[in-house]
Formats: C-alpha cells, structure tokens, sequence
C-alpha cells in the first residue's frame, strides 16, 4: 500500500518535488535484516549509508576505533557512536568555530568565505547526547597539531571541516591509519559553497592513486574505502 501512494504521490507531484530536490523512492526493500535508523536525523541519505557500512566492518570483524573531525554539536557523531558502540569515538574539534587561520587559507584560495559561525557548542553538549560518552576521547584544539599523540588504526572516520585546509590534513593523517576494509567519509564534498573541500579530496586522491565514491546525501559526501 505504502509504495502505491509513493507512486502516486511520484506522478502527480513529482515534477514539483524535484524542483525541490525531494524525491520518494524505496530503500534496500529486499533486505531482511532489522536496521536502526532514526527518522529525526534529517539526511536519510547519510546515516543510512553510515549504518550499512558500520554493519559490514562489524561482521567482518575489523579492529580499530573510530573518529570524527569537525564535530560541531555532536549530531552525526553520536550515531557514530550507536553503530560502533565497542570501540573509542575520537573527536576532533575546536569547539569554538573555524580557526582563523584555517578560513584565510579558503578565503586566499578563493574557496569560500568562512563566514559560517559554529562557535556556539561545547564539549559538554556534545558528550551529553552521545549514547556511550564513556567510549568517547574528546581532541580540542587546532588540527593537526591537536593529533599528534593519537598513533590509533581506524575502521571509519567522518572529516566535516568545510574548509581545505582541515580536509587535506585530515585525509593526510587518517588515511595511512585506516584498516584495510575501513571507510572514510567526507561531508561537503558536492556543496559548492565549499569548493575547497572537492579540491582537497581530488588533490589527495590523485597525489595516492586511489578512487572515492560520491554519495548523493544532502551536501554530497565524498566515500572513500581502503
């Protein structure tokens, strides 16, 4: 009944839908396993791909921890935290915003602005929300000089950092420490408002030789699997 009203719903308003880059359509409806996926986390996109990805490295048994760079108020790193709830959440912000001299570098590099505030979060809000805050090792401070302790292996790494800058060292530092089989994501990567974050998975994948996925969330997401 469901996917007949979604095909109705497709031929008399799809048109208008997609102007708004709304579309319905069926997901994995095949698929016999129960999933976990919260309806209140609005890009459905994203953490669905999360989910299944935290499913195959968890039925194969990899080991290593996980990590978030460009952590914000914590919203997609506590789902980071329910899939992997075995093993260290690493998280990576300043927690006060863009560093200024990370946003001169775009700005330079005629990328974006950096105008975007996101200042306004803390490390208490982030690991009130988180489900296992006790798996959870908090990093302030300016990447990379922030990481040069952590010598960890990594089985998914989400980089949200916006700007160049963060991006490409966050590729340069994570990449070399994911396990073979592990996942790395990068937010932003078809937001044309940061053009930089594009260029720096490009740079980095051409200087290594190695292929990313392009997944269709809502501000494009750039999948890279070792």
């Amino acid at each position: 009944m469901i996917k007949l009203i979604s095909k109705g719903i497709n031929f008399l308003l799809g048109h208008q839908l997609r102007k708004k880059n709304i579309f319905l359509g069926n997901s994995l409806i095949n698929l016999k396993r129960e999933r976990k996926i919260d309806n209140n986390y609005l890009d459905y996109v994203r953490l669905s791909a999360l989910e299944l990805i935290s499913y195959e490295i968890n039925r194969k048994g990899l080991r290593g921890n996980t990590a978030e760079l460009g952590v914000y108020k914590g919203k997609f790193a506590r789902y980071i935290n329910q899939y992997f709830p075995d093993r260290l959440l690493y998280l990576f912000d300043t927690f006060e915003g863009f560093d200024r001299r990370d946003i001169d570098r775009d700005i330079q590099m005629q990328f974006s602005a950096g105008k975007q505030d996101f200042s306004d979060t803390s490390v208490e809000g982030v690991l009130k929300i988180m489900p296992s805050p006790e798996k959870c090792v908090l990093v302030k401070g300016f990447f990379p000089e922030s990481a040069k302790e952590i010598d960890d292996d990594f089985v998914f790494v989400s980089i949200d950092t916006d700007l160049y800058d963060p991006i490409y060292h966050g590729l340069n530092f994570f990449y070399p420490k994911l396990v073979d089989g592990g996942y790395l994501f990068v937010h932003d990567f078809n937001n044309d408002g940061y053009r930089g974050v594009r260029r720096a998975v490009e740079q980095f994948c051409e200087e290594l030789q190695i292929n990313f996925f392009p997944l269709p969330d809502s501000c494009g997401s750039a999948v890279i699997m070792k």
